[in-house]
C-alpha cells in the first residue's frame, strides 16, 4: 500500500484537462478496394464462405444494398504501408497513475464503407472521470476514435475507456 501523504490528489494533469475534446489531425486511409473486403471477409468467416453481400456484386445490386458493402468490422487501416515508430519500453517500477487496463469499448455504425469510400479517421479524449476505488485514485478516461467517408457522412466510432491508478 502506498503511504497516504505520498499519493496524489489528482491522476488529472493540465496537459490531460487541455487535451479534452480536441480532435487529433485527420489520418486518410487509401480508397477502399474491392479486393480489401474481400480478403477481409474471407479472413472474418475462415473457414466459411463468406457472405455474398461482401464479395459478390452480381448479387450485392440485388439486395437493399444495391452494392458490395464492408463487414462492420472492417478495417481500412488495419495494414499500412508506413508503421508508426516503436514505443519505448516503460520502466519496471511505475508510480501511480501509470498502471492502467483496458475497461472496455463500445462501437456505433452509421453507413456501411463500400468500395471506392476513403475513410478519414480522427481521436479525441472525450470525457475524464476519477474515483477512489480498491485500488486507491482511479481514472477513467474515455477516448473516441470517429470515422467519416469522403462525402463527410458518419461512418464509425469507436469509445474505449482506460482505467489509470
Amino acid at each position: 500500500m502506498t503511504d497516504a501523504a505520498a499519493a496524489p490528489t489528482t491522476l488529472i494533469t493540465q496537459a490531460l484537462k487541455d487535451s479534452l475534446n480536441v480532435w487529433s489531425e485527420p489520418q486518410v486511409s487509401h480508397p477502399v478496394d474491392h479486393s480489401d473486403l474481400r480478403k477481409w471477409a474471407i479472413a472474418v468467416y475462415w473457414p466459411d464462405v463468406p457472405p455474398k453481400l461482401f464479395w459478390d456484386e452480381a448479387y450485392a445490386r440485388t439486395t437493399k444494398y444495391k452494392g458490395i458493402i464492408a463487414p462492420r468490422e472492417f478495417n481500412p487501416f488495419a495494414w499500412p504501408a508506413i508503421r508508426p515508430a516503436d514505443r519505448a519500453p516503460k520502466p519496471a517500477k511505475r508510480a501511480v497513475g501509470e498502471r492502467s487496463m483496458n475497461g472496455g469499448q463500445t462501437e456505433t455504425y452509421g453507413v456501411h464503407i463500400r468500395p471506392g469510400d476513403v475513410i478519414t479517421s480522427r481521436t479525441a479524449v472525450v470525457k475524464m472521470e476519477e474515483r477512489v476505488g480498491k485500488l486507491g485514485l482511479t481514472l477513467y478516461k474515455s477516448t473516441e476514435v470517429r470515422w467519416t467517408n469522403q462525402k463527410g457522412e458518419f461512418v464509425r466510432s469507436r469509445v474505449s475507456i482506460s482505467i489509470i491508478y
